[in-house]
């Protein structure tokens, strides 16, 4: 069929504002600083996105206050209307490794909640792997209508600004829906699996999946190598309300330390929380000990001297401690973990629905 040349012309020139009309289409970034943040106990601390407060810089060890400045766990909650989403960060430290991907290392995960009020899951934002400034599309061509976003930080990196692009005319807005739910966090200790290694994409850590889970907002306290035990952050987790304390730290820690360490730990907390629950978490039975006797006999004696610490607490009349076993950590699945010890996503998300009912029962009986 052949066009005449007014209907032609007619269709060049609509076809061509709608050229133009795209090419005008501005993006507007919007600071974050103003919006809600999830996972921290110190959201006033110098460094907006950090786990530890200003206070321990110079007092506690140096390995120690640096990955609190890992913004593992951490999330940013908005709400905008806008059918673009952006997202533009500067990283810190520049971090990289070579069992985990940079993704999970210093990228973000963008989770939308549904019609249902459950989060899903909309999009990685990858980081340029030679720069600290990222910038990258979240989304684009949605349907314009209001959205609630919950946006997850690096996992063994950091943010020092984060900023997130709409279409101009579009705002970006504090969230009108309380998920997760604030107040009385659960807090949960532990050692660089906690921390998130090694997680493909920030969302995958048990501690955000257990987030998404419980709809409470979740802190995550673990240090990659570093979840010794240390009596500074026992004492962080003693000045907050939790709802739920969880110390898994066995990774860290040998035998000796266990049994030096572990009570004056928890009594640092019962000193200020006596019927806060808290779950005491066996070290799991990694891969290894499936070939090496001397590692499976070293993994039995760490969970048995926390028995013993559990019942000799209980024995004392310590009605709110918990132990959560070995044997239901990973279900005797072989492909949960990286290397012999780091989880994959698999290993992550089988980790969060175990130790999901124990949470949720210890929520309930809170009311919460």
């Amino acid at each position: 069929m052949k066009l005449s040349v007014p209907l032609l012309l007619s269709t060049v020139f609509l076809f061509s504002c709608g050229l133009f009309a795209n090419a005008e289409t501005k993006t507007t970034y919007h600071s974050l600083a103003e919006m809600p943040t999830y996972g921290t106990l110190v959201p006033d601390a110098e460094t907006r996105y950090t786990r530890l407060p200003d206070s321990l810089q110079g007092k506690i060890r140096p390995d120690l206050w640096n990955l609190g400045q890992n913004s593992a766990g951490m999330a940013i909650r908005f709400r905008t209307a806008s059918p673009s989403v952006k997202a533009r960060w500067h990283a810190r430290f520049l971090n990289n490794m070579n069992h985990m991907t940079a993704t999970g290392i210093r990228g973000l995960d963008v989770y939308v909640l549904d019609d249902d009020n459950n989060w899903t899951y909309m999009n990685s934002c990858r980081p340029d792997f030679y720069n600290k400034n990222s910038e990258t599309t979240v989304m684009s061509g949605m349907e314009p209508r209001m959205r609630e976003y919950m946006l997850y930080l690096p996992l063994y990196d950091g943010v020092d600004s984060l900023y997130i692009g709409t279409d101009s005319e579009y705002a970006v807005l504090p969230p009108a829906i309380d998920l997760p739910r604030k107040g009385k966090p659960v807090i949960m200790y532990g050692t660089s699996i906690l921390q998130g290694g090694c997680a493909t994409r920030p969302g995958m850590a048990h501690t955000n999946i257990l987030e998404r889970m419980l709809q409470r907002e979740i802190v995550n306290l673990g240090f990659s190598g570093n979840g010794r035990l240390d009596y500074e952050v026992a004492q962080i987790i003693a000045d907050n309300d939790a709802s739920v304390i969880v110390i898994d730290a066995l990774p860290n820690v040998n035998v000796q330390e266990i049994d030096d360490k572990m009570i004056n730990f928890i009594r640092i907390i019962r000193q200020k929380h006596p019927a806060t629950p808290i779950i005491l978490v066996e070290t799991p039975m990694f891969t290894l000990s499936r070939f090496k006797n001397e590692s499976l006999k070293y993994l039995t004696e760490q969970n048995e001297h926390l028995d013993a610490i559990y019942q000799y607490l209980k024995d004392e009349g310590d009605d709110n401690l918990y132990i959560f076993r070995s044997e239901g950590i990973l279900d005797g699945q072989t492909e949960t973990t990286v290397d012999e010890y780091h989880f994959t996503d698999m290993g992550f998300k089988i980790f969060a629905e175990n130790m999901y009912p124990m949470l949720r029962e210890l929520l309930d009986k809170q009311g919460l």
